[in-house]
Parts: C-alpha cells; sequence; structure tokens
C-alpha cells in the first residue's frame, strides 16, 4: 500500500480559485464552464468563499506567492462580485507583499472602469485571452470579440495601470496560414505585453470541432505548416526581446507567471470552485463539475472534493520530471534528490540514454532538459518517462 508523500517543507504557496461561466462557449473549450446562467453568478461566489474559508481554516498554510483566477471568464461577473473574492482571499489567507494575483479576462467582457476597479481591489497581472488577431478565425473559434476589441481591451489595461498583462494566442487553427499567424503573433508583439503564451489547438473530446473534424467539415494545417508557426513564434519573441521559459510561454525577464512555475516545479498549490484540483502533501483532490450541485453541496456543509488520490513517493517523482520539462530550463536533478531521494539519470537508465542519443533531452550537470529538437515532440517524450 503506498503512503502519502510528504515533501519538503515550502514557504509559500498557491491558491487557484475556478469561476465557471462564459459569455459564448467556444468551439474548441473542453473547460468546466457554461454559457449564461447569470443567476447563479450570487450564489456562486457566496458559496465559493464559504469554500475558501473552510479550506483557509485547515491550515495553518504559509504565505501565498499568488492567487490566480481562471475560468470560464472570471470578468464575466459583476466587477464588485469579483473584487469581493479578492478581499475575501485577503482576510483569509496571509499573503506575500509582492504576492502576484492574477486574473483572466476576455476582451468584450472589460472596459477601463470594470480593470481600474480590479486594480484597485490589488490585481496586479492581467491574462486577456485573445486568441487571434484575424476576425475569420476569431468566428471559427466561436470567440464572441472581435481583433479591434482585443487590442482596444489591451488599451483599458494599460490605462487603468496594469504594468503586467498576458496574451493568450492560439495557433495551428482551421485554415490558419503561417502568413495570418505572423500577422497575429506581429500584432500581438507590437502592443509589447509583457507575458505571452501560445497555445497549439489540440482537440478534445466532446467539443463542437471534435464533432467538425470526425465529420470531416474541418481542416487543420500541415504538421509542417504548425512547425513553422513555432519557428515564427520562437523569431518573433526573441527580437522583441522576450525569453521562451516554458513550452507555450515567452514573457520578458522578470515577468514569468510566478503561479505557473509553482505548477510546473510540482509544488503544493490549494484550489478552490467548481473542478478546480488542488495539490497538497502528496493528495490531490479533484472538485466536483457541475455549479448548482457545488452551491447546494456547500449550502448544505457537504463535501464538493469527488476525487482524491494520494501519490506515492515514486509517482510524484515521475510527475514532477514530466512537468520540470516544460519549462526550458529543464528539471533540476539536485532538487528531485532532495526532494525524493533519486536522480534520472539512475531512475530512467537505458530509457533516458535512448532519449539523449536521438537528440531529444540533454543532460547538464546541473539539469535535465528538452533540446531544440525535443520540444515539438514533447508529448512523445513526456510518454516514454511517465
Amino acid at each position: 500500500m503506498s503512503h502519502c508523500h510528504a515533501k519538503l517543507v515550502v514557504t509559500m504557496t498557491a491558491l487557484y480559485l475556478h469561476i465557471p461561466f462564459c459569455r459564448t462557449k467556444c468551439h474548441y473549450c473542453s473547460f468546466s464552464s457554461r454559457a449564461g446562467c447569470s443567476e447563479l453568478y450570487t450564489p456562486y461566489i457566496h458559496a465559493l468563499k464559504k469554500e475558501l474559508t473552510q479550506v483557509a481554516g485547515m491550515g495553518p498554510h504559509p504565505p501565498l506567492q499568488s492567487l490566480f483566477i481562471g475560468g470560464g471568464t472570471p470578468s464575466i461577473l459583476p466587477c464588485s462580485l469579483l473584487t469581493g473574492i479578492v478581499d475575501h482571499c485577503r482576510e483569509q489567507f496571509a499573503m506575500m507583499p509582492d504576492i502576484e494575483i492574477s486574473v483572466e479576462t476576455n476582451p468584450g467582457t472589460v472596459d477601463e472602469r470594470y480593470l481600474q476597479a480590479l486594480y484597485r481591489a490589488g490585481v496586479n497581472r492581467l491574462s486577456l485571452g485573445v486568441q487571434s488577431f484575424a476576425d475569420p478565425e476569431l468566428k471559427i473559434l466561436g470567440r464572441s470579440h472581435t481583433a479591434e476589441e482585443a487590442a482596444g481591451a489591451f488599451q483599458a489595461a494599460r490605462n487603468a495601470g496594469f504594468t503586467n498583462v498576458n496574451l493568450d494566442l492560439m495557433c495551428g487553427l482551421p485554415g490558419q496560414t503561417p502568413l495570418s499567424w505572423k500577422k497575429s503573433l506581429d500584432l500581438a508583439l507590437s502592443l509589447q505585453p509583457e507575458h505571452l503564451s501560445v497555445y497549439q489547438l489540440s482537440i478534445e473530446p466532446g467539443t463542437q470541432f471534435a464533432d467538425l473534424l470526425k465529420n470531416k467539415k474541418m481542416e487543420l494545417p500541415e504538421e509542417e505548416d504548425i512547425l513553422l508557426m513555432d519557428r515564427q513564434t520562437q523569431r518573433g519573441c526573441l527580437a522583441a526581446g522576450m525569453q521562451h521559459y516554458e513550452i507555450s510561454n515567452y514573457c520578458l525577464a522578470g515577468y514569468e507567471c510566478r503561479h505557473n512555475v509553482n505548477y510546473w516545479l510540482n509544488e503544493d498549490y490549494l484550489a478552490c470552485g467548481v473542478a478546480a484540483v488542488s495539490f497538497r502533501k502528496g493528495v490531490r483532490e479533484k472538485r466536483i463539475t457541475d455549479a448548482r450541485e457545488y452551491i447546494r453541496r456547500m449550502d448544505a456543509g457537504i463535501s464538493v472534493v469527488e476525487e482524491r488520490e494520494c501519490l506515492s513517493a515514486e509517482a510524484s517523482f515521475r510527475e514532477t520530471m514530466i512537468m520540470g520539462l516544460r519549462l526550458i530550463r529543464g528539471v533540476c536533478r539536485e532538487t528531485l534528490v532532495q526532494r525524493y531521494g533519486r536522480d534520472p539519470v539512475q531512475y530512467y537508465g537505458p530509457v533516458l540514454d535512448k532519449l539523449v542519443h536521438l537528440g531529444l533531452v540533454e543532460l547538464t550537470d546541473t539539469h535535465l532538459r528538452l533540446t531544440g529538437t525535443g520540444r515539438p515532440l514533447a508529448n512523445q517524450v513526456m510518454a516514454e518517462l511517465v
């Protein structure tokens, strides 16, 4: 029988909150979110505050280094509900003086006044879900905003005082070409964001895109075009002074997303809300995915955790390897030895030798990391190590 694996004491931690509401459901989205349901906004936030109070009471917790409010579209909520959640977190948890507080927003759901209120509430990092600066592509994705509104939302964020803004973009979209991708990328970089997340479209089961692909009503770009888009991204970001620090993420020096780095390092994180997953002291807990049921259970004092997994030290070691390989710097070998008493070279043996020989990973004195050749094949490499 495996025992829960207690890790080295961490001095800080991260908190994720999930807001499961959207204006419209995008055609590619498999996240736990629903369009409409505005009658649930207030009861949901009330229930979320209850869960936060519960989780805080299970402490002691180290001070929070990051708070990330994601979704869905958190900015679909009336501003007072969203700022109320930030205030409630501040009441319940100790926070580092330089805490990173991120909120995901979508163009078309925010204006300058709304963003000013977020900024006043202490939100200091904004993640703007743009996805594309080409209107035909936005339409295909089912986005509810235009390219012009996206640029306007970015400007509104600057006017409201935000000096740390991320733009989300997607490549490999139906009908997208390396030329249209480069236009989107150039437009995004011309705004001079501090951070850029570039995700390749993946078709998830149960989404509208999955049906279209299955019925041959949609075509995706060829593999060689996607590799070209990837090279364009790297060249463009480098020219804009951004560093590539994680497979899908670029930033100006010092603007890494602290919350996500904590996640890629497989450190502890707390989570509250529908479908949110927490990981603490080797235990992973997943919450139920239905907002109405979540509200009902919180009101009735019933647990909202539907799955609880206790990871063995070995499973946690492998997971830390896989997550850490997403970082461009790779996984620190010494940290793995300190944390788990295992070195990846001994643990993986011939499997690792093969990957090194194929030029997909490289081993330095301190780190194990994907090579430039290995990065586009990251999923296959990680499947070998899991």
